[in-house]
């Protein structure tokens, strides 16, 4: 209803009512999930009606990478673990071949059909995440025997570094293999979840993000060669001491950002590199990607690189690699300090070498490295914004992210949001009692 001077009535009413909703079922989701569901299931059937066919439930966490940045795309070692923040999904089969698409903290239906082509359209928003493992699917001969419907609620912060998009494409490539009987395996799914960003939403992302969304364990992280997909799970014991996830609030879209340029760095490293070796044999042996190289190595023949930038990244890669091995020894160790240098060693050469941090990320870690309790920090995803963790005593955390907080606004302007996490399950279809 629009009143005399234009404007409409409860709309901002309306606006208010939606946030606590998004509230609550925030609050619910973290500390009673059947009650979290009923309510979420209650808002399916508001947007979309009850019918006779079941309303499933599916849960894809977000994750923090501990240690091992900017090298999944380089052959490295990485050391990531999904977390207890989820992005919930409820999908319904329909009689129809209609799909619909909505989300509660961003409403509005996005139609389309299962017997579209699919292809990548800036206005279809995030429903090109989906719209990308449908076309997946449907190019690998998987067949739909009708539409669905999708809601969608998230408390991971988008856009935050934590891999929001990730969980959104595992989520759904999962949820959907589930209620088609697809049998997909969650090696398969995470590998479809990165093709979707290189093909469809032309990000040449790595594989770490949607691999670790698809096989997390609870209490663990995992280590991962990214060349061969090789992995083991790591119990992430951490005593008295939390991962505090720092967001920035500033935000950043791996596809505007200078993620795909670094890439294309690293490439024409490896590129010099292989060369060096083809025709001045710098070293005795082949190499296919930039973390085969030893840190030894390296040092011995830098000076190959006579661009100092390209050197860095190169550095960046090598040095990070080593980080990993030693990050991963740390926990086995129970040395918990040890691991916490390297994740300050990490962060620094993120800035210095690879320089993907920028000032707020640099503000979080160098204000949180100075309060008691912090054992180390670092950026954390692909940088330009995003999220930064720091390994927190419990004892301190409320005064490490008052302090911190306080810090950062003073610096920036801006205002870091903060949580403690634990290490989660990966995607997972969730009972409904």
């Amino acid at each position: 209803m629009i009143d005399v001077n234009g404007n409409v009535k409860g709309s901002s009413v309306k606006m208010n009512e939606d946030i606590l909703f998004c509230e609550k079922l925030t609050d619910l989701a973290k500390h009673n999930r059947s009650e979290f569901l009923h309510d979420f299931k209650q808002a399916f059937f508001e947007i979309y009606g009850k019918t006779n066919t079941e309303v499933v439930f599916f849960a894809s966490p977000a994750r923090v990478n501990i240690i091992g940045e900017h090298i999944d795309y380089n052959g490295g070692l990485v050391f990531p673990a999904a977390i207890d923040t989820y992005l919930y999904l409820a999908i319904r089969k329909r009689n129809d071949s209609a799909i619909l698409y909505n989300d509660i903290r961003f409403p509005g239906e996005k139609k389309f059909s299962i017997t579209d082509s699919f292809a990548y359209k800036k206005e279809d928003e995030y429903a090109n995440y989906l719209n990308g493992i449908l076309k997946i699917m449907k190019d690998a001969d998987y067949v739909f025997d009708s539409g669905f419907e999708i809601l969608l609620f998230s408390t991971i912060p988008a856009g935050g570094g934590i891999s929001s998009s990730s969980a959104l494409e595992v989520g759904f490539a999962y949820a959907i293999s589930e209620t088609f009987h697809f049998d997909i395996d969650r090696i398969t799914i995470a590998k479809m979840g990165q093709q979707s960003e290189h093909d469809f939403m032309n990000v040449k992302c790595g594989i770490m993000d949607q691999f670790i969304i698809a096989v997390g364990k609870k209490d663990h992280a995992i280590v991962l060669d990214t060349q061969s997909l090789e992995y083991r799970f790591v119990p992430l014991q951490l005593k008295d001491y939390r991962i505090v996830v720092m967001n920035s609030n500033k935000k950043r879209q791996l596809a505007d950002s200078k993620y795909n340029e670094r890439r294309s760095e690293c490439e024409k490293g490896l590129a010099i590199l292989q060369k060096n070796i083809a025709e001045k044999a710098v070293l005795d042996r082949k190499i296919e990607a930039l973390c085969e190289l030893e840190v030894f190595e390296f040092e011995k023949i830098k000076t190959i690189w006579e661009d100092s930038l390209i050197q860095n990244r190169v550095k960046h890669c090598v040095y990070e690699n080593d980080r990993v091995k030693k990050a991963v020894t740390a926990l086995e160790n129970n040395d918990l300090s040890e691991l916490g240098q390297l994740l300050c060693q990490s962060h620094e050469s993120l800035r210095d070498n690879y320089e993907v941090t920028g000032i707020e990320l640099d503000s979080l870690y160098e204000e949180a490295i100075k309060n008691e309790g912090c054992l180390g920090a670092r950026m954390t995803g692909a940088g330009f914004g995003g999220c930064a963790i720091a390994l927190v005593h419990t004892d301190f955390i409320d005064r490490f992210i008052s302090n911190v907080g306080e810090a950062y606004t003073l610096k920036t302007g801006l205002c870091a949001t903060f949580f403690a996490c634990m290490a989660g399950d990966g995607v997972s279809k969730l009972i409904y009692l």
